[in-house]
């Protein structure tokens, strides 16, 4: 199919592949990716011309990949998709330098900075009547001497997520989950003699297995008025150390309630573009709690797409065709998982098995990583050897709730 536009992600992992597929689902037309490394889900794939750039995540590279790729297409509208947080930080940065016919459709990087550096973010929260957790914030200057209003366990991250995989150490993690003061106090030391410059998170565990989670993915137009919102119930996340969060199993779910006060936040904040929160649901207080904001689709988008309503195309009717669009709350129900399914009942709450069951009779399941259209035999293989690593990775990192 001929289009007026053309698809630049950056990025090599699932959520590439999902925009990709995205595109390719509703457009027919292959979208081109520049990732750092000639392996993953990406490479060699039918619905992608995937083109390899060790220094991609460096400031002038990336500002010279979009100007030549802009170049090579003059008479297309190029749009420029980040799929991970320093490439869309780099997206906003350079927003206003790119060539005429580029869309980066971003906020300004003030407010990308305000929002995703954690602290900045529970201050908003505040501001905003968003719930979160119970929350300190830990300067590397404050040493041992400090008081928490919260006891063990404790959850510790960084505020900069970029600058913390600037610095990576052995044994570092995505989020720390520590059971003693002593854990938590070591598990700092370490992170600053690594040379991370910010600050750490330290928070209130909110109890409850991955079942407990919730994702929204939402959609701003350019008039800054939201255009989709969706929530996911997580069944099941990764608990591998660099990949613990990181979703493997979601059922859609209505809440009307919940996106309206996430609806209001970012309209207040004039946000644009594509924005993903990380919420868990407290039981003791009944409130849900956000962790975070990705000013991006998360990795795990095609949630928002297998369930009927393709990210690609309200990108393009909100940005290259200017079409109106009235706020859609999505209420159907759809199953996403990127794990085999014998994995996803192994290790998800039984409670929710049989209706897990009825939607993937109702062909109502979506494995992203599963297409028709790019299913080359050496492309299956590799895929399959990814499906089995899940048997492998949630034997050895996960850990029964008691």
């Amino acid at each position: 199919m001929e289009t007026s536009f053309l698809p630049l992600l950056f990025g090599g992992d699932i959520n590439v592949y999902s925009m990709a597929r995205a595109f390719h689902e509703a457009y027919g037309i292959r979208s081109t990716a520049y990732g750092k490394f000639a392996t993953g889900v990406c490479y060699e794939s039918a619905i992608l011309d995937y083109r390899v750039c060790a220094q991609n995540e460096d400031g002038p590279t990336f500002f010279q990949n979009v100007c030549g790729y802009a170049g090579e297409h003059p008479d297309k509208t190029v749009l420029v998709i980040g799929c991970g947080d320093s490439y869309v930080k780099l997206a906003a940065r350079y927003r206003d330098q790119f060539p005429a016919n580029v869309i980066a459709p971003y906020i300004d990087y003030d407010l990308m900075d305000r929002l995703t550096n954690k602290e900045k973010f529970y201050e908003l929260c505040d501001q905003f009547g968003i719930d979160h957790p119970g929350t300190f914030v830990y300067r590397r200057e404050m040493g041992y001497d400090f008081q928490l209003p919260f006891g063990a366990p404790y959850i510790c991250k960084p505020s900069n997520g970029v600058a913390y995989w600037e610095h990576d150490f052995p044994g570092s993690e995505k989020v720390f989950c520590l059971p003693t003061r002593e854990a938590l106090e070591t598990t700092l030391d370490k992170v600053y003699a690594a040379g991370y410059p910010d600050s750490m998170i330290i928070q209130e565990f909110i109890p409850g297995d991955d079942s407990f989670m919730r994702v929204l993915t939402c959609y701003s137009g350019a008039d800054a008025k939201v255009r989709l919102m969706c929530l996911g119930h997580v069944l099941l996340e990764e608990h591998t150390p660099h990949g613990v969060g990181n979703h493997a199993v979601i059922i859609t779910e209505p809440n009307d309630e919940l996106c309206e006060k996430f609806r209001l936040f970012l309209e207040a904040l004039h946000f644009t573009g594509f924005s993903n929160f990380d919420i868990k649901y407290d039981q003791r207080d009944g409130k849900f709690k956000a962790f975070e904001i990705n000013t991006r689709q998360g990795r795990s988008n095609y949630y928002v797409t297998g369930a009927g309503y393709n990210l690609a195309r309200i990108l393009v009717e909100d940005r290259v065709e200017h079409r109106p669009q009235p706020l859609t709350v999505t209420h159907n129900r759809s199953l996403w998982m990127v794990v085999p399914r014998r994995v996803a009942y192994e290790y998800t709450p039984r409670r929710y098995h049989q209706e897990m069951r009825a939607l993937i009779q109702a062909g109502a399941v979506t494995n992203p990583l599963r297409y028709g259209p790019d299913s080359a035999l050496k492309r299956k293989l590799k895929l399959e050897k990814n499906q089995l690593g899940h048997f492998v990775k949630f034997k050895k990192y996960y850990h029964r709730p008691e």
